[in-house]
């Protein structure tokens, strides 16, 4: 091997190390985890597919916690999607202090996400939260948000849409980057506002809504900080705020489980759901997102 490649190695060999130690050891090591009965404070003892078969068939709370997580996601992904691609709209027809409202709406994005939790509680709060006060200070009803299991799930979405920034920043380098012949071309057509956004807009920029649906979707799979931040981790009332990776932690750290190999065993399962939702999508993608090249 030449010098060359000598140091070339050398310069990556922390990010190798890096990677089979805190990435691939842990993922290896957490599918024999699995099928394992292993509580930290004795041995792994090997159990095959047990934890699975209990999961599947014994469990009550984990149909519960995906189908939770399967409403938020359908909830969340379709409303982050309209919320971010409207503000980049607003944005990309802005005249004046663009940059101040493009780093006013992505701050929030950055902000930590437990810290935003509790800010949505203050407001949100059934009792005195500003929110319910400006309701009832114009007479319309002010609904339990924080209390009501119909209303668990809207809260942490409503929460959850305050971190469209990063979207938004997407969509709108999207958007500029759509040809301004093609619209002239599309009003000397007799097209609308809303004919032109159908047929030009979405079309260009259907790569960017598919990626930010796909990474979307993920996340809202793993939901856990707002939902255990503002419901703890008992799920909120009826455990209407109980998702997955919620169940997951409690299962592997609340007093009384330190059950590792179950937890494992959900992660996978976890894992196995995203892998399977997401291949949907690539396979969906097909039918509707455009690329320059006029492939589909």
């Amino acid at each position: 091997m030449s010098d060359e490649g000598k140091a070339g190695w050398i310069a990556v060999s922390p990010w190798i190390i890096g990677f089979l130690i805190f990435t691939a050891y842990p993922f290896i090591s957490s599918l024999y985890f699995s099928f394992t009965k292993y509580d930290v404070l004795q041995p792994a003892q090997w159990i095959g597919l047990e934890n699975y078969d209990r999961l599947l068939t014994r469990d009550r709370l984990f149909p519960l916690a995906l189908r939770n997580t399967f409403v938020y996601a359908l909830l969340y992904v379709p409303l982050h999607i309209i919320t971010a691609l409207g503000v980049a709209l607003l944005l990309n027809e802005a005249r004046q202090m663009k940059g101040f409202f493009r780093t006013a709406f992505y701050l929030p994005s950055i902000t930590p996400a437990v810290a935003t939790a509790y800010l949505w509680i203050w407001l949100l709060n059934p009792n005195n939260g500003l929110v319910n006060n400006t309701l009832r200070t114009l007479h319309l009803p002010a609904p339990a948000w924080t209390t009501d299991p119909f209303w668990t799930k809207p809260t942490i979405v409503l929460s959850s849409l305050w971190t469209m920034g990063a979207a938004m920043i997407m969509f709108l380098a999207a958007l500029q980057g759509v040809p301004r012949d093609l619209y002239e071309a599309a009003k000397l057509d007799g097209s609308n506002a809303a004919q032109r956004f159908r047929s030009v807009t979405l079309p260009l920029i259907s790569g960017v809504t598919f990626f930010v649906a796909t990474i979307s979707t993920i996340a809202s799979l793993n939901v856990f900080t707002q939902g255990y931040v503002m419901f703890d981790q008992d799920g909120g009332p009826e455990n209407s705020a109980l998702f997955v990776v919620m169940y997951l932690y409690k299962r592997a750290f609340a007093s009384g489980y330190f059950q590792m190999g179950y937890a494992a065993a959900i992660a996978w399962m976890l894992f196995l759901v995203i892998l399977l939702v997401t291949l949907v999508q690539f396979w969906g993608s097909k039918h509707w997102v455009y690329y320059e090249s006029g492939e589909r």
